[in-house]
């Protein structure tokens, strides 16, 4: 018999792909140059010169049961040693590598994570406007996820909800900062506070509450943004982060799980991440790309271009009166839709060959995401198609 959750889920397609298949079709019919695509958060910039480098090498140097062999349950040492002591650097931490797991990208490491510091049952508390597949990805740990509701004049956490909400059966709160999608990132004043309401909580409840950060837009931030490492706030966090964005290296699947060696329990939970992955089937990373990600972790690809096109896109929504939060970093900003459905204007854009998403899905109705990882030139054409569609339709 099949699997009646799995089967239906199968009419539960992502808004996300659709729109971007859609727009695919589309620029078959006429040009995907004609196609403003706003819906895929794909990196759009090159890879670092010295990954491909380190590739080759690798390729032609190193061993092939070495290249190709498996790796430890735990991951490659060498992998785990880089990606500590490249933290450490940065950002003042004292990692070692038994406190970095492998995984495959960020959602390996929240599958994980969520895992390791839940029982089924237990609750686990986001904030929107928040990633979509968080569902999927706690209600699959056979625990329950509960959101607090978004406050929309800035995005930052919603706090008297958050104290609302807050119970004893609550063992994680999941943050995504830089945030998809509204690419605000949390302040230092907002980490502070959250901070120390995870403290008294914790105290309260007589257990402890940890704290998921969510990283994959960790280096993509702007000037004059204040997106400090959640980590420095609250010693009971679980760090997972993706290298799909700093390196573009989305089809890669690489990224890791960090537990702050001031974690309660800090000493267990990346060998339990092993035991989660014998029940999951996740065992490991590819090696190759472990290896060649241990060479290149304290690089990033030229992430420069995301500023650029925020600020042609930021601006132009000003102009035409849109109501937005400027980003702080990702590549999505997330205005407020000129009618009250964001779903029937997400429609209405489309007719202009404007592809964007309606954020109900994320938490946040009467708004739509903007994913702008496109060519600078295709951004300001498509700033002259939005004129047009605004003007026409809401003028």
């Amino acid at each position: 018999m099949l699997n009646e959750h799995y089967k239906s889920m199968l009419g539960a397609k992502s808004v996300i792909r659709e729109l971007s298949e859609y727009a695919t079709a589309r620029g078959k019919e006429i040009g995907y140059e004609n196609v403003f695509d706003f819906s895929l958060g794909n990196p759009s910039v090159e890879v670092p010169k010295e990954f491909t480098k380190e590739m080759e090498r690798l390729l032609r140097e190193e061993d092939t049961m070495t290249l190709h062999g498996y790796t430890p349950s735990l991951g490659n040492p060498l992998y785990k040693e880089e990606i500590a002591k490249s933290l450490n650097k940065r950002f003042g931490m004292n990692y070692g590598p038994e406190h970095i797991f492998p995984t495959t990208g960020a959602a390996g490491a929240i599958s994980h994570a969520v895992r390791a510091v839940t029982k089924e049952g237990d609750e686990v508390i986001t904030f929107a406007p928040y990633f979509p597949e968080y569902g999927p990805y706690i209600t699959g740990a056979g625990c329950k996820l509960s959101v607090v509701p978004a406050d929309t004049s800035s995005f930052q956490i919603n706090f008297d909800k958050f104290l609302e909400m807050i119970n004893p059966n609550v063992m994680a709160v999941l943050v995504n900062t830089p945030n998809n999608p509204s690419g605000v990132a949390y302040s230092t004043s907002t980490l502070e506070r959250l901070a120390s309401i995870l403290k008294d909580k914790s105290t309260e409840y007589g257990h402890t509450i940890y704290l998921l950060s969510d990283e994959p837009y960790r280096e993509i931030v702007f000037k004059g943004a204040d997106s400090p490492y959640v980590s420095k706030f609250y010693d009971n966090t679980l760090s997972c982060y993706s290298f799909s964005k700093s390196l573009s290296l989305p089809g890669e699947r690489i990224g890791y799980v960090a537990v702050n060696p001031a974690c309660d329990g800090a000493e267990f939970i990346v060998p339990m991440c092993g035991q989660i992955s014998r029940g999951t089937g996740h065992n490991c990373p590819p090696s190759i790309i472990q290896q060649a990600v241990a060479k290149v972790c304290g690089m990033t690809a030229d992430l420069s271009v995301y500023e650029t096109n925020m600020n042609i896109i930021y601006d132009t929504l000003v102009e035409l009166g849109f109501t937005v939060v400027r980003p702080g970093g990702t590549f999505y900003i997330m205005p407020k839709a000129l009618e009250e459905s964001s779903i029937e204007f997400c429609k209405k854009a489309k007719d202009y060959d404007l592809i964007f998403v309606p954020t109900d899905g994320f938490g946040a109705p009467g708004f739509f995401r903007m994913a702008y990882c496109i060519d600078t030139d295709k951004v300001k054409r498509a700033m002259e198609r939005l004129r047009e569609f605004v003007n026409k339709e809401y003028k």
